[in-house]
């Protein structure tokens, strides 16, 4: 995974913090729907349940479009809350 790549990784998980906040843009296919990286988003969700967090809430937001080929933007951020 990139997530330097247009996404917003927050290093603060693992420091036994009870909430982590995470930003994922997910792009859109410029050719049909559906998102072209959900992996991505899989990746964060699976990575901060290794470092024992769940997903508490998830909100999405139209992020724009990034050029006439680049098709629709949408910001998924995610609030992981610590397991006890």
């Amino acid at each position: 995974m990139n997530y330097d790549d247009a996404s917003t990784y927050s290093t603060a998980s693992g420091q036994n913090l009870q909430y982590v906040v995470l930003q994922v843009t997910l792009k859109e296919k410029f050719i049909g729907t559906g998102s072209g990286n959900l992996t991505e988003l899989e990746g964060v969700i699976n990575a901060q349940a290794s470092k024992g967090y769940r997903l508490h809430t998830i909100a999405t937001s139209n992020g724009g479009s990034k050029g006439l080929l680049g098709g629709d933007r949408i910001q998924a951020t995610m609030v992981f809350e610590k397991i006890v």
